[in-house]
């Protein structure tokens, strides 16, 4: 009995896989808009002053990664200070950009 919901959620999840829209960003427009972002992510060995962490670098991640983590940003499900502020002033278009871009360069 307990096959055939996890033969579900296997098919489930491989049909959700097969069908996620892939973003297209326009990398040239993300170029301009990442100058914010350089200040902290663009900085080799960036520690955030409160709480104390390394600072993520961002290039070259993968795409799929920046989008969800603005998105998490804007709607409150990811939390920090300043990168609450920044998600908030970008649209979806700018995300996608951004995320294009971000994820074509090398890490």
């Amino acid at each position: 009995m307990t096959r055939l919901p996890l033969f579900g959620l296997a098919l489930a999840t491989a049909l959700f896989a097969a069908t996620s829209v892939h973003a297209e960003g326009d990398k040239a427009a993300g170029r301009a808009l990442v100058y914010t972002c350089a200040g902290c992510h663009g900085v080799p060995g960036y520690t955030n002053a409160y709480p104390q962490y390394p600072v993520p670098k961002i290039a070259g991640q993968n795409e799929q990664y920046i989008i969800n983590a603005l998105q998490g940003y804007q709607s409150g499900g990811r939390k920090h200070p300043t990168m609450d502020a920044q998600a908030q002033s970008l649209s979806a278009t700018d995300i996608q950009n951004i995320a294009a871009y971000l994820s074509s360069l090398a890490k």
